[in-house]
């Protein structure tokens, strides 16, 4: 029996279909070959059973025992035949659902890595994940067992009414009533058991999350001495999930027996009716033997029939959330530019290459050259970067920059500060064009970023977050994130210059130490040591640092600024700190307040200004 799995039916199921038809079409003759070894399965069945009639009525009551010995052959290459057809379907379709469901995987894989970040500030990690889980599960259940068992409860419940409607059309009547009542019965218990069950579902989903809160926060619960009332929500929570279980489960349960009952009393009832028949002639031994087999198969394919088709429509629910997301509109990219690894020929000119040069220029197409004064062919990468009137929000009506005109030319290192949502970080995810800007213009080396290939933009800059995300890996395949290519020794290069080479050699494998659950056998300050070495090894003409150090001692901060200084030298570097001594060395300082820069200028100048600048730094002074 299918399990039931708590979904709703798709809201269009004919679109959830096509879409999911689309995948199978890929391996449609494996599928017609599956279809016709059901069909093989089932008509052996069928006619199998029918061949009791003239067993009896033409061998066993004649005598005929050479002939009886020949059609019992027959019967056993008959049923021979459906067992290994069944055996065939069964491999075949489970190799076919894990290429259908491997070929969605992948392709839902693909589609994400497209989606902007504007999307995933809208939707839960936990919905995100449920459809590589919950829903891809779904559809394969249904493609390993629903897809043949259907076409075989269907083609079995068929087959066996045409059989009784040809043995006996009178005594018929009273297994269609029964299979009537079957039906109406299956209806009725699914209704109540499927309502039961989407409570139970909501329960289930409501103790997980809580215990998944209770399990992460552990060390808060301790602190507040929470651990009683989060005993009293748990039970509470649990004692919701049993009562939603026992009443779904009820339903359900009954179904099964109930039916079985049925197909006894149907069974009994036809024998009785039988027997009368086959006594005043209406019916002959033979035909009410084998009528009989058919009546005690009837109930089975009906309630397969029944269960599989709505276990098929749960799982087309979960197709359609799949195909939704993969319908979901990927990142805008209408770049023509590209990045390419260069040298320096004799004359001075630029020459594309192959190899790594740590050299980068961009590629202007020829049909586009001149659009924004910007020449054809190859154009050097200096890391020159300019907002000319940038105006943005995350939402239409509400603007977070308003004609922001700011500029860093290459090797200076500018640095932004301000009060938490004044747009310091909203300017970072601007030039990488995790965001669209609604007015003005950004460039970079001349051209609007707009004209960048995304994945060009996005190698040309490194990126040190806050919240540090590190991968399941070694210490080494972590920090080769930012270089995939990235020799051993520049790997230990990248570490010494982010100063996380001496506490990596004091672990006990050193840069060969696994990492599991985002780093959390490492501190916040080596995790984010890591991170530095990561974007280091990348080898930027940019680098951004949006509270990079916030983390890490002074100490450690200040050997950190000397290697990142060797590392950025005639680089562009962009800094967003608190930590107003992190800037000091900025050669230049935006200070934002509610989207616009109201002061700039070097640490000197500012101070001198004696405004928004000089309040902050004061009082942090004062703080320290």
């Amino acid at each position: 029996m299918a399990k039931y799995v708590g979904y709703k039916r798709p809201k269009n199921t004919k679109k959830a279909l096509k879409n999911l038809l689309k995948y199978l079409g890929f391996h449609k003759w494996l599928l017609l070959f599956v279809a016709v070894l059901v069909t093989i399965s089932s008509g052996a069945n069928i006619f199998g059973t029918y061949m009791i009639k003239p067993v009896i009525n033409d061998y066993a009551l004649t005598g005929d025992i050479p002939g009886l010995i020949r059609v019992m052959i027959f019967m056993a290459v008959l049923y021979g035949c459906g067992v290994l057809a069944t055996f065939g379907y069964n491999r075949l379709m489970v190799h076919t659902a894990q290429k259908v469901v491997s070929e969605i995987r992948r392709d839902l894989f693909d589609h994400v890595q497209t989606l902007p970040l504007s999307y995933f500030d809208a939707h839960t990690h936990g919905e995100l994940m449920s459809r590589f889980t919950n829903d891809v599960d779904t559809v394969q259940e249904a493609l390993n067992g629903s897809f043949a068992m259907l076409i075989q409860s269907f083609l079995m419940l068929t087959g066996t009414i045409a059989m009784l409607l040809v043995l006996s059309p009178r005594l018929s009547m009273i297994v269609i009533v029964f299979l009537l009542l079957m039906f109406f019965l299956i209806r009725y218990n699914g209704s109540r058991s499927k309502k039961y069950f989407n409570r139970q579902q909501a329960a289930l989903a409501s103790i997980n999350g809580f215990v998944e809160e209770m399990v992460a926060g552990q060390k808060v619960e301790k602190v507040f001495n929470h651990e009683k009332q989060d005993l009293e929500e748990f039970c509470r929570r649990n004692e919701a999930l049993r009562q939603a279980s026992t009443r779904a489960l009820t339903y359900s349960g009954m179904m099964v027996p109930t039916n079985v009952s049925l197909s006894y009393v149907n069974y009994a009832v036809s024998a009785c009716v039988g027997g009368i028949f086959a006594l005043t002639g209406l019916l002959d031994l033979g035909s009410l033997a084998s009528y009989l087999v058919y009546v005690r198969q009837s109930a089975m394919p009906l309630n397969q029939f029944t269960q599989q088709a709505n276990f098929l429509l749960s799982a087309l629910s979960g197709a359609e959330r799949i195909f939704d997301l993969m319908e979901e509109k990927p990142e805008i990219d209408e770049g023509d530019v590209t990045l390419k690894n260069v040298r320096e020929k004799a004359d001075g000119s630029l020459e594309e290459c192959e190899e790594e040069t740590g050299h980068y220029a961009w590629n202007v197409p020829e049909g586009q050259a001149g659009a924004d004064g910007v020449p054809k062919g190859l154009v050097p990468l200096r890391g020159d970067v300019r907002f000319h009137d940038v105006v943005f929000g995350y939402v239409p009506e509400k603007k977070i920059l308003d004609k922001i005109s700011l500029f860093a030319k290459p090797g200076q290192k500018i640095a932004f500060v301000g009060s938490t949502g004044a747009g310091k970080t909203t300017i970072i995810n601007l030039i990488n064009r995790f965001y669209e800007i609604q007015g003005g213009q950004i460039t970079y080396d001349g051209i609007d970023i707009r004209r960048i290939r995304k994945p060009d933009l996005r190698r040309s800059l490194s990126m040190v977050i806050q919240d540090t995300h590190l991968f399941t890996g070694t210490i080494a395949d972590n920090i080769r994130y930012g270089r995939l290519d990235a020799t051993e020794e520049e790997v230990l290069e990248a570490a010494k210059i982010a100063n996380a080479d001496s506490f990596i050699r004091r672990l006990p494998n050193g840069y060969q130490t696994m990492l599991y659950g985002d780093g959390s056998n490492l501190s916040q300050g080596q995790r984010q040591l890591l991170a530095i070495a990561r974007a280091a090894v990348s080898r930027p003409p940019v680098l951004i640092l949006d509270e990079a150090t916030s983390s890490i001692d002074t100490r450690t901060e200040r050997l950190i600024e000397k290697g990142m200084d060797r590392l950025m030298e005639n680089r562009t570097v962009f800094v967003i700190a608190h930590r107003l001594s992190t800037v000091r060395n900025s050669k230049a300082i935006m200070v934002l307040e509610k989207g616009t820069i109201i002061e700039r200028g070097s640490h000197e100048e500012l101070l001198e200004q004696k405004g928004r600048y000089y309040q902050l730094y004061t009082g942090q002074f004062e703080l320290e």
